[in-house]
């Protein structure tokens, strides 16, 4: 009898052992699992890193494709395109000077005309294209360009500013010539409609939008050119961009915002 308190003493003591050694195993096991866990999401993260690099991978070969067909295209036109225009009216110009008769004088000019207004759509289109000017600094300096060559022959002054720009900030392509469009449409406008003698564009940039602000010291904008197709024209192309148009009101002339929002 004096010896069975040492024996249920030793069970205990086995007891208690086999119970840490249990409790050791289950540590061990939860250890091994989470570490296969652990190692498993890893793998994962590899494997979607990868998948996401191959991916962005094949959307900067597609993008580079893109650029050599416009840069294609471009050299095409202006190879091809450009110089047949640039004959006709070079004949055109030479038949007027043959044959100086009146009844022949209108129509040559109006195919010289016309030879000039493709050739600066045709400049437009090769602008729009080249990859290079795919900046909000090449968008204003052609667009500052353009307002000017279109206005020097009018009675209207042009004055055309920029506030905070980041010249080297990308600009899409389908951005940047519906700004521009949009742009040109409110500029001719203004010239055809206004009475203008003044006409004000700002540009003005931030960290989440592009703005172009157009004002004019016109009669303003009548109800049925609200209505018309330049108006309605302005809007589509803006809502293409995902920016919006708004004519704001003003006391004298019109006011036009055009705000172009960035994509991050």
């Amino acid at each position: 009898m004096s010896q069975l308190p040492h024996e249920i003493k030793l069970t205990y003591i086995i007891a208690i052992i086999v119970m840490l050694l249990f409790v050791c195993f289950i540590i061990m096991v939860v250890f091994v699992y989470n570490k296969k866990q652990l190692i498993q999401q890893q793998e994962n993260q590899i494997k979607e890193s990868e998948f996401k690099n191959e991916l962005l991978q094949k959307e900067l070969e597609r993008q580079k494709a893109i650029q050599l067909e416009r840069e294609r295209i471009s050299q095409d036109m202006h190879d091809d395109l450009g110089a047949g225009i640039s004959a006709i009216k070079l004949q055109a110009e030479f038949l007027k000077y043959k044959m100086p008769d009146e009844s022949y004088t209108e129509d040559l000019e109006a195919i010289i005309t016309t030879s000039e207004d493709m050739n600066l759509a045709m400049r437009e289109i090769l602008w729009s294209l080249n990859s290079q000017n795919d900046t909000i600094g090449n968008f204003i300096e052609y667009t500052n360009l353009y307002v000017k060559r279109f206005l020097d022959k009018t009675a209207i002054h042009s004055q055309l500013s920029s506030n905070s720009i980041k010249k080297e900030i990308n600009l899409p392509v389908k951005a940047r010539r519906n700004l521009f469009l949009v742009v040109k449409e409110a500029v001719h406008n203004v010239y055809k409609h206004s009475q203008a003698n003044n006409i004000l564009i700002e540009f003005e940039q931030t960290d989440t939008f592009f703005k172009i602000t157009i004002t004019d010291d016109g009669i303003g904008l009548a109800d049925t050119l609200q209505k018309g197709n330049g108006i309605t024209n302005m809007s589509l192309r803006m809502e293409a961009v995902n920016g919006t148009f708004e004519i704001v009101p003003a006391q004298k002339g019109s006011h036009l915002l055009f705000v172009y929002p960035f994509r991050h």
